[in-house]
C-alpha cells in the first residue's frame, strides 16, 4: 500500500517549514552569525574595544569615575580604624564595617543608673589622619520604663574626648608605621 501524494506533500513541506523557522529563529536570536569581514572588524581584544567605543558601544570604567587613582587598604593597615577599634574596646559593638566606614556600638552602660545608656557611631569621611576625617556620634537612651524609651542624639564631651584619643592614637600609628619602613 502506497501513501498519497498529498500526504508525501505535506510532510515534506511540514519538514521544510521546521527547517526554515529553525533556521530564522537562530539568526534572529544571535546564535548563527555571518562570517565577519576582519578587514573590517579588529582582530586584536584592545583595537575591537578602541573601535565599539569609537561607535558608541561601550564605555570605559576610567570614564565613570573620572581620572581618580584609587589605593586599597586593609583595615589592618588604616591608622584610624586601628585607633578606633582600640580605642573602643571597651563597647560592644554591633556593626563594624570597613568597607562602608563605620563603626555603630551596642547600647552601653556603666552606671548603676539602668535607665540611661548610649550608644556610639563613628564614621570614616577619609583614610587621613586629621580631625575632618572622623564623625562620631553620640545617643542617649532614657528609659522610664521597659517599654516606654526616648532615644536622642546628644552634644556631649564623650564625642570630642573620643575624636581627640583616637586621632592621637592614629598619629602614633602612623607615626610608628612610617619609623619601620624607614628602618
Amino acid at each position: 500500500m502506497t501513501m498519497p501524494k498529498i500526504y508525501n506533500f505535506s510532510v515534506s513541506f511540514i519538514k521544510l517549514s521546521l527547517i526554515l523557522a529553525l533556521l530564522v529563529n537562530l539568526v534572529a536570536c544571535g546564535i548563527y552569525q555571518p562570517g565577519v569581514d576582519t578587514r573590517k572588524r579588529p582582530v586584536k581584544g584592545t583595537d575591537r574595544a578602541r573601535q565599539n567605543l569609537e561607535q558608541g558601544k561601550g564605555f570605559k570604567l576610567s570614564e565613570l569615575g573620572g581620572n581618580k587613582k584609587t589605593t586599597y587598604e586593609f583595615s589592618t593597615s588604616n591608622p584610624m580604624w586601628r585607633s578606633s577599634l582600640e580605642v573602643l574596646d571597651f563597647l560592644p559593638l554591633t556593626t563594624v564595617d570597613y568597607s562602608g566606614g563605620m563603626i555603630i556600638s551596642d547600647w552601653y552602660n556603666d552606671t548603676a543608673n539602668n535607665n540611661d545608656s548610649i550608644k556610639i557611631t563613628i564614621r570614616f569621611l577619609s583614610n587621613e589622619v586629621k580631625t575632618n576625617s572622623l564623625k562620631v556620634i553620640v545617643h542617649k537612651k532614657t528609659c522610664k520604663s521597659t517599654n516606654n524609651c526616648v532615644v536622642k542624639k546628644i552634644d556631649s564631651k564623650i564625642e570630642e574626648e573620643l575624636k581627640r584619643s583616637i586621632l592621637k592614637k592614629a598619629a602614633r600609628l602612623e607615626a610608628d608605621a612610617k619609623n619601620k619602613k624607614k628602618n
